[in-house]
């Protein structure tokens, strides 16, 4: 079996996509099971000037900032040598369970799951919001449906909130029945395109389509920009909360649609479900000591074994005292 960075063993193909591959790995040193994601080599020559070692550890970077029980988290990243280039791969959690995807295909859930699954993802959005992440393609294939909640995968593409795509004269990045139409006229990358995508997921997954009928890809971009989404059929007993709150998510304006926060916290009261969103920290608005307090200072003067040697034939007996010293015998 083929091993990365002497500690990861690949051992079966579980997933291909436009960029990646995934494979379910064993950490050998943790003796722990992983997901390696590894890019492919076909992918290099699409980026422009921009290098996918670069991109692929700027993806780790994003996702490595979001603790968060609906993202995957990550834990390695590294590259590997091949014949005249390095191949970059991240480490991940390996999540058990089945892409929204594939459950969508074997048909419509009660709308009560499909709100619960958004809430979730919306929570996932909002906390990567908060670090100034921005996915950038959000979409039924990169949301785990596990027993413990959905899981937002795939930070392949994710970029700081603002930031262009890496080619200007390329393709939009991301999956185009999910992109925000203003993404088409070049505009960067913001919250507000994330939940763009979080309206069409939320619409697609109470209606099993998407909110436009288009017979291309052209076609379908020009009725984003310019064609209000079919209406949803009628669901009994659904709130009419969830119904205002899909129409906002797909307004053409981005001024106009919710924040992830706003999104998560009305999605989970619709079906009586908990997520966790970032807080304010209240910490910050309280007032601060005005000086360091006299045990801090004593335990940051305090010397330490791991730092610095100790003379057999000096006197410690002065360190009894001190917080944080224990002398042995």
């Amino acid at each position: 079996m083929r091993t990365l960075g002497g500690r990861y063993q690949l051992e079966q193909r579980i997933g291909i996509g436009g960029m990646s591959e995934v494979w379910r790995g064993h950490d050998r040193v943790l003796d722990r099971p992983v997901a390696v994601k590894i890019m492919a080599p076909a992918v290099e020559g699409t980026l422009g000037e921009v290098n996918g070692v670069d991109l692929v550890r700027t993806e780790a970077r994003s996702a490595a900032r979001l603790a968060h029980p609906n993202v995957a988290g990550v834990h390695d990243f590294g590259t590997s040598s091949a014949p005249g280039r390095e191949v970059p791969y991240i480490v991940m959690e390996l999540v058990d369970g089945q892409t929204l995807s594939e459950h969508l295909v074997a048909g419509l859930f009660d709308w009560r799951i499909a709100v619960r699954v958004c809430a979730e993802v919306a929570a996932a959005l909002a906390a990567a919001h908060a670090e100034h992440v921005v996915h950038r393609d959000i979409k039924p294939a990169n949301i785990m449906l596990t027993p413990a909640g959905a899981k937002v995968l795939d930070f392949g593409i994710a970029a700081a909130v603002g930031s262009h795509d890496p080619d200007p004269d390329g393709p939009v990045m991301g999956t185009p029945a999910y992109v925000a139409p203003e993404r088409f006229e070049g505009l960067p990358a913001t919250p507000a395109s994330d939940m763009y995508s979080l309206g069409v997921l939320l619409y697609h997954c109470l209606s099993g389509r998407l909110p436009w009928q288009a017979a291309s890809h052209t076609e379908l971009v020009n009725a984003q920009r310019h064609r209000d989404p079919d209406p949803l059929p009628v669901i009994e007993g659904m709130a009419p909360e969830v119904l205002d709150l899909c129409s906002r998510c797909l307004h053409r304006d981005p001024a106009e649609r919710p924040t992830a926060l706003v999104a998560a916290l009305l999605l989970a009261e619709a079906v009586d479900a908990r997520v966790y969103v970032p807080l304010m920290d209240v910490s910050a608005m309280m007032p601060r000591p005005s000086r360091v307090s006299p045990w801090d200072e004593r335990a940051a003067e305090a010397p330490t074994d791991m730092a610095l040697p100790v003379d057999p034939d000096q006197d410690t007996s002065y360190l009894a005292d001190r917080p944080g010293r224990h002398r042995a015998g």
